[in-house]
């Protein structure tokens, strides 16, 4: 059995919680409503843009790492990733969190990975 909150509440969760903080959230793009993956966006005020899957690890767990982070200088290859990764996965979620310190809503420890 898989233990995995579907998807539509984790990322219904997210957005909550951010807003809760004072924070901007909202949905970039909507994937399967249970088991679709979650692509997080963090920004803060539209500054420091990465965005954060979760990867599978040798030990089974699944645990959020930076995919790219967005260069100033080149917005172009960012947006290509996204849309890259979008066809790729119509099940996909994108999620933007415009945030302070936003790898806190996710669970993200830099020291960890």
């Amino acid at each position: 059995m898989d233990a995995r909150i579907p998807a539509h509440l984790e990322v219904a969760g997210l957005i909550r919680r951010v807003q809760a903080e004072g924070g901007f959230a909202m949905v970039l793009k909507k994937g399967e409503r249970d088991a679709g993956t979650i692509l997080v966006v963090l920004t803060h005020n539209g500054e420091n843009t990465r965005i954060f899957e979760r990867m599978p690890q040798l030990d089974g767990s699944r645990t959020w790492s930076c995919s790219i982070t967005e260069d100033p200088e080149n917005k172009k290859d960012f947006a290509d990733f996204l849309e890259r990764r979008g066809s790729q996965d119509p099940d996909l979620w994108v999620v933007e969190l415009d945030i302070a310190d936003g790898e806190r809503f996710i669970g993200f420890n830099p020291e960890q990975g």
